[in-house]
């Protein structure tokens, strides 16, 4: 199988598994899943959270799901319990749709990691 049609069936199997889960059937983004990803690497499941902090739990899921590629590092947990990465390399000049797969790609990679899907 090639790796493209690959990381499409996981990708599917992803948003179809997590939508039935968080969303009662009704099709999760890009952008839900790298919150609930946040969410998760956060580990405050039942809390609720500020609009400022959506924005800082994408932030932890996007160094988190990069971190495998060499683009950030985890660094420390603050006081409140919050991760915090360092940059290592900066990502290059990427298109939207390359953009897209890249993400994708390390979703599937960390759901596949962390056993939610084979």
């Amino acid at each position: 199988m090639s790796r493209d049609k690959q990381l499409k069936e996981r990708w599917e199997l992803v948003v179809n598994k997590l939508s039935t889960q968080f969303a009662e059937g009704d099709i999760l983004d890009l952008d839900a899943i790298i919150y609930l990803i946040g969410v998760q690497e956060l580990g405050q499941l039942h809390r609720k959270f500020k609009k400022d902090h959506k924005l800082d739990l994408m932030h932890i899921a996007i160094c988190r799901l990069l971190e495998p590629y060499g683009y950030y590092e985890f660094d420390y947990f603050d006081e409140d319990k919050w991760p915090h990465y360092i940059v290592k390399e900066q990502l290059p000049p990427l298109k939207a749709g390359e953009q897209s797969v890249l993400m994708k790609e390390a979703i599937v990679n960390y759901f596949v990691e962390t056993e939610y899907i084979k």
